[in-house]
């Protein structure tokens, strides 16, 4: 009796054992089980910034050029070819896109800053601090220097990409200079309206407001040339009268000519 009785309870062992196998294995299945993507989430970072990309945007550019996400397992997506996708996009400086717990593709957009618009007489184009070109958006303008004229660049209105050519790379540095000091200056910010270049390469600069136009020359000498524009304002403006002149010529050392 005593020998059925414990065999009866080994058995009824063996069973529970087994079955909390069973039950574990079941388990174990189901937290492997990969996670399904239920949504996007997209965050343009410098959204008050630019308006160049919008959130629907970046939505249309997966759906076209990567495809369909939502209910994929998050770990069969492939988050580098995601942000390839994305910052191939002219107006796009960097994306990063990452999965969350939550179920949810992340991707976080950067656009590109531009500082000034170029316009030619074959179409526009922006560039960044670093160099960088890219074409003007249909969508939205940005409210910067705009330089036109004879500008000394090859590219075009479609061009994306960084200047190559070592002598476009200089001048542009050098308009950059001039850009830069006006836009750090309490007295020069927002009140040039236009930059253009002539035809030998010299810039001329157009108030926001009167009638003059300021024959700058080359971008150099900027601290001095700049202190005789301040200086016609200062000076010759109240004792000649706003509208006198039409042009001031400031490219000669120690000399403001009026005409």
């Amino acid at each position: 009796m005593k020998k059925i009785l414990k065999y009866i309870l080994v058995t009824l062992l063996a069973v529970i054992l087994a079955g909390c196998l069973v039950v574990s294995y079941i388990a174990g299945i189901r937290s492997r089980k990969p996670l399904i993507c239920k949504g996007i989430r997209i965050e343009i970072l410098d959204s008050t910034e630019n308006g160049f990309v919008s959130a629907s945007d970046v939505r249309r550019f997966i759906d076209r050029s990567y495809g369909i996400v939502i209910g994929e397992p998050l770990d069969s997506i492939d988050l580098t070819k995601i942000e390839h996708i994305v910052d191939s996009r002219s107006a796009v400086r960097k994306s990063q896109a990452f999965v969350t717990r939550d179920s949810l593709l992340n991707i976080k957009v950067t656009q590109r800053r531009p500082v000034v618009r170029f316009q030619k007489r074959d179409g526009g184009f922006y560039a960044d601090a670093d160099g960088y070109i890219f074409p003007l958006q249909n969508t939205y303008a940005s409210h910067v220097q705009i330089v036109d004229g004879n500008i000394p660049l090859a590219a075009n209105s479609g061009y994306k990409g960084d200047i190559a050519d070592p002598e476009e790379k200089e001048w542009f540095r050098k308009v950059m200079n001039v850009i830069n000091h006006m836009e750090g200056s309490k007295v020069w910010k927002g009140k040039i309206v236009q930059i253009s270049v002539d035809g030998k390469g010299e810039l001329v600069l157009i108030p926001r407001e009167g009638n003059e136009r300021f024959l700058f020359g080359q971008p150099n000498s900027l601290e001095e040339k700049f202190m005789k524009m301040e200086k016609y304002y200062t000076t010759i403006v109240p004792e000649k009268g706003a509208d006198r002149y039409r042009t001031v010529d400031v490219r000669f050392e120690g000399q403001i000519v009026c005409r």
